[in-house]
């Protein structure tokens, strides 16, 4: 085992570039190769055991040895393992799909489009509207309103829309019109003595201003996640997302709710639109749509922005756009029975009903480490941040890369999260229970005392 398992890292380093990663410390620390999954957790290729603590990426909710999803898979494989959905063709499991995202979203998104991933998906969904409003003759309205620490994918387009400076340098982006907003997140970006309803009003002043200075018939899209993952798992402000929605309708902007992480049970409801009181114009899905066994997202839009681009398509001959792997008989039998399985197992529910002891668990025992400034979260998806000192403004200067040591402290305890700069991340598949949940609180007690230790002898705290 320890020569496969030598063999296999020496091959990593010498020829595969990760994502995320800095490939001059990758040569020197090499990978940690996972072998296989069973529920939540995974097991490298030494044995080893680990909670995983990310679902993956914010996206396996059945956990990693669901032997339906597997099944599914293979049927699909034996019966058509690969058709295309250009020019007029389809197939029976992207046809049913498509059909169940539009009895299971709200309101009346009522139309699927597939791809590949969540960046694919918001890269399309930019092509799209300004498809759209070139059709209905407003050749101008085509800037998108994001905000600062959103994530929306990594391609030219939705890598523009991301807030994030390491998606941005030397990247040359961001590449198209896009304005970034204030993040809202109270704990962190409101001002000395500002309570969670004021800074809710600054920010929603913020839209309107932003909307009057730049203009209503420039901007195409308001896009944001419902609650924000990538950049630190930040929940809104009471009352935000209805706010954001009306402004938006008042100035003809589409809302678009990027629910790539929150969708299908991460936040206690099925779409946290819902929990957030409003109605979106595109929502677009992925990761937890399959649990990510197969590549696949999607983008659902209502009817008024459906008709706008078919008739544009009538007039133009085609919608000049799609993927080679648009809807792909795999991935979509996948995706349709992973779907089942949520619904079957109650997962959603499940989330909603673990998510005191999840939120409050964490609270409890941690709000009060020497080494945490806020636990923040909703439904079964949680942020820890750590700080130099129990005040807002005392963050660890980055280059300290504290968060990355705490995530390699708590990989050695067993428990996989995700550094998101000095944040904690954990986001447990689904499945989790009562059980899960007081382990992960252990593992992760462990890690951050030993990451305190680790400060104290470093002299940052």
């Amino acid at each position: 085992m320890n020569e496969i398992s030598n063999s296999l890292v020496a091959a990593d380093i010498a020829h595969s570039m990760h994502p995320y990663t800095n490939m001059r410390a990758h040569e020197e620390q090499g990978p940690m190769v996972i072998a296989r999954g069973e529920g939540i957790r995974v097991f490298d290729d030494k044995g080893k055991e680990y909670i995983e603590g990310m679902a993956g990426l914010w996206s396996v909710a059945v956990g990693f040895s669901e032997s339906r999803l597997k099944d599914a898979a293979m049927k699909q494989m034996e019966l058509l393992p690969y058709y295309h959905t250009f020019a007029h063709k389809a197939h029976e499991p992207s046809i049913r799909l498509a059909e169940k995202l539009a009895e299971m979203t709200p309101g009346d998104l009522n139309h699927c489009f597939f791809t590949n991933s969540g960046s694919e998906a918001n890269d399309t969904v930019v092509k799209m509207v300004w498809f759209m409003n070139n059709a209905l003759g407003r050749p101008n309205k085509k800037k998108f309103l994001a905000r600062n620490k959103g994530y929306h994918g990594i391609t030219i387009a939705s890598g523009s829309l991301t807030g994030l400076p390491a998606n941005h340098g030397d990247f040359d982006l961001p590449a198209i019109p896009v304005t970034h907003l204030t993040t809202p997140h109270h704990w962190r970006f409101a001002n000395e003595g500002e309570d969670e309803a004021a800074f809710c009003a600054r920010l929603l002043k913020e839209l309107e201003d932003t909307i009057e200075a730049e203009g209503a018939d420039n901007i195409a899209a308001f896009i944001g996640e419902p609650v924000m993952g990538a950049g630190g798992v930040m929940v809104p402000p009471a009352g935000y997302w209805e706010g954001v929605s009306d402004i938006c309708r008042k100035n003809d902007i589409l809302v678009v709710a990027d629910e790539v992480i929150c969708g299908f049970g991460r936040c206690g409801t099925t779409f946290a639109c819902e929990k957030y009181g409003f109605q979106p114009d595109i929502l677009v899905l992925s990761k937890q749509i399959s649990s990510s066994y197969m590549p696949l997202a999607a983008i659902m839009v209502s009817d008024a922005v459906y008709n706008a681009i078919a008739d544009n398509t009538a007039k133009l001959g085609t919608f000049g756009h799609g993927f080679t792997g648009s809807g792909h008989p795999v991935a979509t039998a996948v995706g349709l029975e992973n779907l089942a399985i949520i619904e079957e197992k109650g997962l959603v529910a499940n989330a909603a009903a673990l998510e005191e002891t999840f939120q409050q668990g964490l609270r409890k025992a941690f709000a009060d480490h020497p080494l945490v400034g806020e636990v923040r979260g909703t439904g079964l998806i949680a942020g820890i941040e750590l700080v130099a000192a129990k005040t807002v403004g005392s963050a660890f200067d980055p280059k300290k890369k504290v968060g990355a040591k705490c995530a390699d402290i708590a990989a050695e305890e067993g428990l996989i999260s995700r550094a998101v700069g000095d944040t904690m991340a954990l986001c447990p598949p689904l499945i989790v229970t009562e059980e899960d949940i007081a382990e992960i609180i252990t593992r992760m007690g462990r890690a951050l005392d030993r990451t305190l230790d680790w400060c104290k002898a470093e002299g940052l705290v």
